[in-house]
């Protein structure tokens, strides 16, 4: 019989990603947030890196000293589940602060 580890819940896997957008009318690129159900920092980059590009065009060097792209926070195995995130899953959070799926 398969029995989960104890501290399966605590596990990471998945993160909150920031990319740097620019905008048309904007002065500077805007961040924009997503939240990606990979493990892998790097390929949870890649995905948010995809779904940016359809929001316009992604920066090139820093801005303020933020990096175009920012693995903000990793997401624990039962807040993906708390928020409906499913593993592989990326989905775009917009370009407010994204609270809720930081704490």
């Amino acid at each position: 019989m398969f029995r989960q580890r104890p501290d399966a819940d605590m596990i990471p896997q998945g993160w909150v990603i920031a990319v740097m957008v620019e905008v048309p009318g904007e002065r500077t690129p805007v961040p924009h947030y997503f939240a990606v159900g990979k493990a892998d920092r790097a390929l949870a980059e890649w995905a948010a890196t995809d779904l940016a590009q359809q929001a316009g065009t992604i920066a090139s060097s820093p801005v303020d000293g933020r990096e175009p792209v920012d693995a903000m926070r990793q997401i624990l195995a039962y807040r993906m589940r708390e928020l409906g995130l499913k593993t592989g899953e990326a989905r775009a959070l917009g370009d407010k602060y994204p609270r809720r799926w930081l704490f």
